[in-house]
């Protein structure tokens, strides 16, 4: 496995944020992190990326325990994520904001240019680079904050909300990307609430509620789940799944 996490509790205040909370991601497959607005499911990938440290539990990336890493040590263990807000560098251009990504992996301007046209070919925004990214399409913008973590050269990505805002058309765009990340090698950790998107692109799905795991396993077997149907997805969703098959 290439990330482990076992009971790993959050609690901000009196709120429990995530109790208990276990699961594996293995190399090389997609898994996704679904659950009612308010689950935890950003407080989990805080946790893992150094941002939030859990009360109780562990977080083991490749054998190592990260937990009360800080979030730059973890990014250079191998770790990258993205944001559901994102916020380039509005002043700065496409190819800069990629650059920042890259040069957490070295100080030699050229070498970080050189990885950063590379990731910018990669998604599809080349013929931008030389664009500020304030005038990026919200599409775009969400490209580059994936480049910025590819660039930094992980292992695992964990991408929070990627489609989120997106036109059909642009959802379908995201998911060839994703398809073609964990295509060139990368392991792919994403929390979406698009479930068509999700349930075809997942090889497994982690499902939140509440701030404790309350299913795992493959979309057939999540999209059945009778409290996972209850909490989260709904009957009109088993119903339009029933139409559509």
């Amino acid at each position: 496995m290439i990330l482990k996490t076992r009971d790993v509790t959050k609690r901000f205040g009196g709120l429990m944020a995530l109790e208990g909370v276990s699961f594996d991601i293995r190399p090389g497959e997609i898994l996704g992190l679904i659950g009612p607005n308010g689950a935890g499911k950003t407080t989990l990938f805080n946790t893992i990326t150094g941002f939030l440290t859990p009360e109780h539990g562990s977080i083991r990336f490749d054998g190592k325990e990260i937990v009360r890493l800080k979030p730059f040590d973890i990014c250079h263990l191998g770790i990258a994520r993205t944001f559901q807000i994102v916020k380039p560098f509005g002043k700065m251009t496409v190819l800069q904001n990629a650059m920042v990504g890259a040069l957490s992996r070295t100080n030699r301007t050229p070498v970080a240019r050189e990885v950063a046209l590379e990731k910018l070919h990669f998604v599809g925004l080349y013929e931008k680079r030389h664009v500020l990214a304030s005038a990026l399409t919200i599409s775009q913008r969400k490209r580059l904050e994936i480049v910025r973590a590819l660039c930094t050269q992980p292992r695992l990505i964990l991408l929070d909300e990627v489609m989120g805002g997106l036109n059909p058309s642009e959802v379908r765009e995201m998911v060839q990307l994703i398809e073609k990340m964990r295509g060139s090698g990368n392991t792919l950790f994403i929390i979406e609430h698009i479930m068509a998107a999700i349930m075809s692109i997942c090889d497994r799905i982690v499902v939140l509620h509440h701030g404790q795991k309350i299913a795992e396993g493959t979309p057939q077997e999540v999209g059945s789940h009778p409290q996972v149907i209850k909490a989260y997805l709904g009957k009109e969703y088993v119903l339009a799944q029933n139409r559509g098959s």
